[in-house]
């Protein structure tokens, strides 16, 4: 066996999957700001730093973020202080929306706010931009090769609120059909176990979903993390 299975089981890995900080996505004037650059609020490090203390007692072996600056950001805070580095991993990129004015005024909320519900209609796109099905075909690919990879027991591994959702419901057995319910707060953690054996996974256990250090009970938390960034949008013109 090429690595140390979890105490008291034959085969069994652990994936801390997280959603990366808050993150400014608009100006001061409130106009949108490109995703791929934006980067944490002083808030969304203190959430990522206290990700980083709810995992200290955690013996991680690798790290993982996407890429982008907002989960690389929060990786390094959740890491500080280990002798780890931050690997990046293109592959858990988050799905994108299409540009929201060709999407009619009254149908924004529908597409941007709500989109996720729809992603099981036959080729279903987020907000006329990436297909919900490419997208997770994208990402559980990239999630089983990291499975099948040698050398680790438990990693951290920093991503997006819909590559989350939809690793979730892959690994809940509801394909896209639950891309809707699992809510991703900002720097939530979401805690998956894994059997792999002979390269293949053959059970899947969620043991935790959208846990927040911050915040554990969601005191003042009744917005879903796509009503906060997107509610914005539906003014502009």
């Amino acid at each position: 066996m090429s690595f140390t299975p979890l105490d008291g089981t034959r085969s069994r890995r652990r994936v801390y999957l997280m959603r990366h900080g808050q993150v400014a996505y608009y100006d001061e004037a409130g106009q949108p700001l490109n995703p791929k650059l934006a980067g944490l609020t002083e808030e969304g490090r203190a959430q990522a730093r206290a990700a980083g203390e709810a995992l200290a007692a955690v013996p991680l072996d690798r790290v993982i973020c996407s890429g982008l600056p907002r989960t690389r950001e929060t990786a390094d805070l959740a890491v500080a202080g280990r002798s780890l580095d931050v690997e990046e991993a293109p592959g858990f990129l988050e799905i994108r929306a299409g540009r929201f004015r060709l999407i009619p005024r009254e149908e924004r909320e529908a597409a941007y706010v709500y989109g996720f519900e729809a992603a099981t209609a036959p080729g279903a796109r987020f907000a006329g931009g990436d297909a919900f099905e490419e997208v997770q075909a994208r990402v559980v690919a990239a999630f089983e090769a990291l499975l099948a990879e040698p050398g680790w027991t438990q990693l951290l591994l920093v991503a997006h609120d819909g590559v989350n959702r939809l690793l979730l419901s892959w690994a809940c057995g509801a394909g896209l059909g639950a891309l809707g319910v699992f809510e991703q707060d900002f720097a939530a953690l979401n805690v998956l176990d894994f059997d792999a054996e002979d390269g293949r996974v053959v059970r899947k256990l969620i043991r935790a979903t959208n846990v927040t250090p911050w915040n554990l009970v969601k005191a003042g938390c009744h917005q879903t993390s796509l009503e906060e960034v997107f509610r914005p949008l539906l003014v502009l013109d």
